[in-house]
């Protein structure tokens, strides 16, 4: 399984917004993708960070999402978002969520 890690600065007083945003927005984009599995998102308790970790397959589907669908969303958070979010891949070493063990 894949992870990409995004982190967002958002715009004062938009943390509501963002979280609306993303349910009527981003989310539905997510689940038309091919091999997507899951998202988790958080927001600080200042409401000025916002992280989204979205779980795939394998890598190649969230590379295809990140070329393909991501311009969009960028553009759908634009209005929240400040700045250029800072994206992480990760290979999932664990999750209970998941059934997944570390691999040795």
């Amino acid at each position: 399984m894949y992870a990409r890690n995004v982190s967002l600065h958002l715009k004062a007083n938009t943390a509501g917004e963002f979280t609306r945003t993303f349910e009527k927005d981003v989310l539905p984009l997510l689940r038309k993708q091919n091999g997507f599995k899951d998202e988790i998102s958080f927001v600080a308790p200042d409401r000025s960070e916002a992280v989204a970790i979205s779980l795939w397959d394998r890598k190649e589907s969230a590379d295809n999402y990140s070329r393909d669908i991501y311009p969009q969303v960028l553009t759908s958070l634009a209005k929240v978002v400040e700045g250029t979010p800072k994206v992480e891949a990760y290979e999932v070493s664990n999750s209970t969520f998941h059934k997944i063990a570390a691999s040795n």
